[in-house]
């Protein structure tokens, strides 16, 4: 009998505790939650805002992109095919297509994180597109800097900004295919 008490001890020490809040309920349990239901702030402790969380603070440890080409880019060995928003630690796809798509809902995702980014640098394709200036407007409110560039240098910029421990993102459209060296049958 004493070894089993003991035994039960030794198990009791060794599990981790679960303390759980005696006024919070889980939230399949709650009654004022139901599958179409959207917290809001008044739902207290079960609304939280969405941050990014930076993950590495070394000098030089930021996402760099290592190429691109027509199909997309290659971030940190990651090879993303298309439009892509680049928001450090983060890559995510972009659904936008030329620049034309770059709108101010395309560009909300940059300026609704935390923390707060000081630079965007977008990328229009393989040559510098004009943004339409209600865009420019909005980021400018929200008191991000823009740099619009070609995409090959617009990968150039985003790196540089990133080695110098900037808080930077990207939105890159990939170059179109070069037709350069096609050749013409006759």
């Amino acid at each position: 009998m004493a070894s089993v008490v003991c035994a039960k001890m030794l198990l009791q020490r060794s599990l981790p505790r679960l303390i759980v809040p005696s006024r919070t309920t889980p939230a399949s349990l709650s009654p004022s939650l139901s599958r179409g239901h959207r917290l809001g702030p008044s739902d207290d402790e079960r609304y939280q805002r969405t941050t990014v969380s930076v993950m590495k603070k070394e000098q030089g440890s930021g996402i760099m992109i290592h190429s691109y080409s027509s199909q997309g880019f290659n971030i940190d060995g990651n090879k993303v095919f298309g439009p892509c928003a680049v928001l450090p630690p983060s890559i995510l796809q972009w659904k936008v297509g030329t620049s034309k798509d770059i709108t101010e809902e395309s560009v909300s995702l940059f300026h609704m994180i935390v923390p707060q980014i000081e630079i965007l640098v977008l990328g229009t394709g393989e040559r510098l597109e004009r943004i339409h200036p209600s865009v420019l407007a909005l980021l400018k409110r929200k008191r991000i800097a823009v740099e619009v560039q070609d995409t090959p240098n617009a990968c150039a910029t985003f790196n540089f900004l990133i080695s110098e421990n900037r808080i930077a993102a990207a939105g890159l459209i990939p170059p179109c295919a070069s037709r350069a060296l096609e050749v013409k049958q006759e």
